[in-house]
């Protein structure tokens, strides 16, 4: 990639801030071809400003949006949502230049704010995920609180065993077995906070039917060594990404962990005198130490030759700006992307992995114990489900079939 780039050069009043601008993109990760393209939309900007004879202390929210309209007014195609401004406006701002009212207003709705107070609980109080509260919980809050109650929170004295009756049978039909399961998991955990806190004057945890759980009616997934060995084996480990995507799939194979686990470890987690890595951000916010095997260590090192020199702590980085840490979803979506390059069809999750890696520790003489111990199960009816593909002790506890039946 050394072919020339064309970089525009901006005129009008923002012009004395290009440099700057492009400087800040850099150094958040962007490519040059990003910041070439964000300093073209930076000089459009600009010569707006400049033909309606504005200063760059004018430019509120409401001129932000005549530029937008002036856009699409001409027949463009490109940068016409207030979103597509966040950048240039984020470091306009940061240096004072332009008023601060031209970031998107927060709408004060009460209800809002009781979810955002609700969400700083669970991350705080619980040391729940992020993933985990913003994907599960305050969706199943907000979907609870917006069919019973609207906006208004005063109304929350008021819900009752019906409410809370009337949404379930509204709602898990529309649902497969395990999404229910997870909407009525947020919603016994809201209707705790709010009688925790005093909203409600009656604890409703009782009224949130319980979802028939089936997990324990079938085999856990796990996948055949020769697949994960597919999934290992499309990793281009010529690449920077290749070599990223290889330690991932390894670790959840080998160590069983979970995607939020991956996304966690940071460089500070793994002691390479001792060959032990520090798991954390598991459910519960609980820390653990396992032992790193040492093909998942060389795995890591030859990764780390390749990791951008940054600041960031964490292991594992994005490949696309803006650089930082990676999260749990995208662990999940390395092992997809694995799966389709491998031609796996259909595609697993990262939770597959962990599964296998219960299952071959079973093969390999591990008691259900052990298994625990490693996937850090807080309770042993969890790990109990393994028991089931261990067939070779299963066919010693079976009756022998009888031969005769009854006349």
């Amino acid at each position: 990639m050394g072919g020339r780039l064309w970089v525009p050069v901006p005129s009008g009043p923002l012009a004395p801030y290009a440099a700057g601008y492009g400087s800040w993109l850099s150094s958040r990760g962007y490519s040059r071809w990003t910041v070439s393209h964000r300093l073209w939309q930076f000089d459009l900007l600009s010569r707006w400003l400049e033909r309606e004879a504005l200063s760059p202390a004018e430019l509120t929210l409401e001129r932000v949006r005549e530029f937008l309209a002036a856009r699409r007014a001409v027949g463009y195609s490109s940068w016409l949502s207030e979103r597509s401004t966040a950048l240039p406006l984020e470091y306009l701002r940061e240096l004072g230049v332009v008023p601060a009212d031209t970031a998107p207003t927060m709408v004060e709705d009460p209800l809002e704010r009781l979810l955002a107070v609700y969400a700083r609980y669970l991350l705080d109080e619980r040391g729940l995920t992020e993933h985990t509260v913003f994907a599960r919980y305050v969706p199943a809050a907000r979907l609870f609180l917006t069919s019973r109650i609207g906006s208004d929170v005063s109304a929350l004295e008021r819900l009752g065993g019906a409410d809370v009756s009337l949404f379930m049978a509204a709602e898990c039909p529309k649902r497969s077995v395990s999404a229910a399961r997870d909407l009525t998991g947020g919603l016994r955990s809201l209707l705790r906070y709010l009688y925790l806190t005093g909203a409600i004057h009656t604890p409703l945890v009782w009224a949130v039917a319980t979802i028939a759980d089936l997990r324990d009616s079938s085999l856990p997934r796990g996948l055949e060594l020769s697949v994960v060995k597919r999934l290992l084996s499309s990793c281009d480990r010529r690449r920077t990404v290749g070599r990223r995507d290889y330690a991932i799939v390894l670790l959840l194979f080998r160590l069983g962990l979970r995607a939020g686990e991956v996304a966690a470890i940071t460089l500070d987690d793994i002691d390479w005198r001792a060959g032990e890595l520090l798991v954390r951000n598991g459910k519960g916010r609980r820390e653990e130490r396992l032992p790193l095997p040492a093909d998942v260590g060389e795995a890591i090192v030859s990764y780390l030759h390749r990791r951008p020199r940054t600041g960031e702590r964490a292991l594992f980085l994005r490949v696309v700006a803006p650089e930082g840490a990676i999260r749990g979803s995208a662990v999940s979506a390395v092992v997809r992307l694995a799966c389709k390059r491998a031609g796996l069809s259909p595609s697993v999750g990262s939770h597959a992995l962990r599964h296998t890696a219960a299952i071959e520790m079973l093969r390999a003489g591990a008691t259900l114990v052990e298994i625990g111990e490693v996937l850090r199960h807080q309770e042993p009816r969890t790990t109990a489900r393994y028991a089931k593909v261990d067939r070779k002790t299963l066919r010693r506890l079976a009756r022998p079939w009888p031969e005769g039946g009854a006349a």
